[in-house]
């Protein structure tokens, strides 16, 4: 009898070092992960022109092809870290048809509104690949706001909520992640 493929999900608002533990995770644990914004970052990267907005055809496609992905892996056995900064409106529907299929752990980054900001605006200014996201275009004021309000991951799965604030070490993580 074969087991089901652990599906590590990474989930918190932007800024809070989702991408950076979901590869750190990946890496100690020896599986793929796959990010959002590296697919859409992929995406943009093939489609000369595109400018970033709100609800742009990009993020649309993104949002699929995450997803997509997701299930894919999944459905051929392969344990991996997904992370993405939705919000429970859209993990819920996505991760929903995996419950059977995939033992899921969720993984919730958290830091304050403040340290959230600097790290946007510093990748804002220092890496050209955020140009595929609407960083820049949302305001300091808007961002904390949607920072306070982020609604996370609810499902019938093992949680844990990690403060990212500074590097966070990943025994912790390990041990959780390796329980039944």
């Amino acid at each position: 009898m074969q087991s089901k493929p652990m599906l590590v999900v990474v989930s918190g608002p932007p800024g809070t070092g989702k991408t950076t533990l979901a590869h750190r995770i990946a890496t100690a644990i020896g599986c793929p992960a796959i990010c959002r914004d590296e697919i859409k970052e992929g995406m943009a990267h093939a489609t000369p022109g595109f400018v970033a907005g709100p609800g742009d055809p990009l993020t649309m496609r993104t949002l699929s092809t995450f997803f997509d992905v997701i299930g894919l892996l999944v459905g051929r056995g392969t344990t991996l870290v997904a992370e993405a900064a939705f919000q429970d409106r859209l993990w819920n529907p996505g991760l929903s048809p995996m419950l059977g299929r995939a033992d899921i752990r969720i993984v919730h980054c958290t830091t304050s509104a403040e340290v959230a900001l600097e790290r946007i605006t510093a990748r804002t200014a220092s890496d050209p690949r955020r140009a595929a996201h609407e960083d820049a275009k949302i305001g300091p004021d808007a961002r904390v706001r949607t920072h306070n309000a982020f609604q996370s991951v609810d499902l019938p799965v093992p949680a844990v909520t990690v403060d990212t604030t500074t590097e966070p070490a990943l025994e912790g993580l390990l041990a959780f992640l390796s329980r039944e």
